[in-house]
């Protein structure tokens, strides 16, 4: 069993397993980090279902997440892809260290999943948040397009990318943005990207946070306050009902509505709404 090192967003987590487990891990090379104290280790190994209770379950695009414990209190995840359980992951209390048992079948997904998870969790009180967005970088600084599955956000990043000069794809389904001790927040790509394959270890101060929908014009308003804090609750994974999750993840949405401007952009998927974007949210 081999054990290697990766670094995402100034975090350091290790993945321990067989040789056939890293050759399925190509888009954590870019991330690739020598060893060093890290924030949570996954062990990959094959096994049986394990047996737990569940408390909840998720479902998006054919992929269900269900979420319980062990009877010994351990958080587990069972992961299923279109009816077939890929895996089950097994994590501690502080979710600083994981087992991933897979079944033999979609094992990418499992471990795609497990270590989204993990580091979801592990970083949650530190500063950091795990977004389901589209990022963009234009002129130094990262934008995200926030919204429900199907509103239009790798749409909207792909039409800054074709219209407006300068623009490059930092992430097109999961950036982490981290909080300074400064109260700066910073944009990162991550081995995560979903259907495009966007594996970027490069990081941006965020200049702007959009939340999109859709509608028959264009139309832009800048949120704040409570307003500017909500738009963000929705793109943000984590066990909220976990009290150290849950008092993490509100300090860095409350950063972040404080110190980060925040739009909500009514719009076509045309030319147009990503003009009267790029004009209103990078002044």
């Amino acid at each position: 069993m081999d054990t290697r090192y990766y670094k995402v967003a100034g975090h350091q987590f290790s993945v321990s397993g067989e040789e056939e487990v890293f050759l399925l891990m190509s888009n954590y090379e870019p991330f690739a980090s020598g060893e060093a104290a890290v924030a949570f280790s996954l062990t990959t190994c094959k096994g049986s279902p394990v047996g737990y209770e569940e408390e909840m379950r998720q479902e998006d695009e054919g992929q269900e997440i269900v979420c319980g414990h062990t009877a010994a209190l351990e958080p587990t995840f069972e992961f299923n892809w279109w009816g077939v359980t890929a895996g089950w992951l097994v994590c501690s209390a502080d979710y600083s260290q994981g087992r991933l048992i897979t079944s033999g079948k979609q094992t990418k997904m499992a471990i795609d999943n497990a270590l989204m998870i993990m580091f979801a969790l592990a970083t949650a009180d530190k500063g950091t948040a795990l977004f389901h967005a589209a990022a963009v970088s234009c002129e130094g600084k990262g934008y995200m397009f926030l919204g429900s599955s199907g509103t239009g956000k790798s749409t909207h990043a792909s039409l800054w990318q074709r219209y407006i000069a300068g623009t490059h794809l930092v992430n097109d389904d999961n950036p982490v943005v981290h909080i300074g001790e400064d109260g700066s927040a910073t944009v990162y790509g991550s081995p995560w990207s979903g259907k495009t394959r966007c594996y970027r270890n490069v990081s941006y101060p965020l200049g702007g946070i959009v939340l999109l929908s859709q509608a028959p014009y264009n139309k832009i308003q800048r949120l704040s306050g409570v307003y500017a804090y909500a738009a963000l609750i929705e793109s943000i994974s984590g066990k909220r009902w976990d009290k150290r999750i849950g008092e993490g993840l509100h300090q860095t949405e409350n950063a972040l509505a404080s110190n980060v401007p925040v739009w909500r952009l009514e719009c076509l998927p045309d030319e147009e709404a990503a003009r009267l974007c790029n004009e209103n949210i990078t002044q």
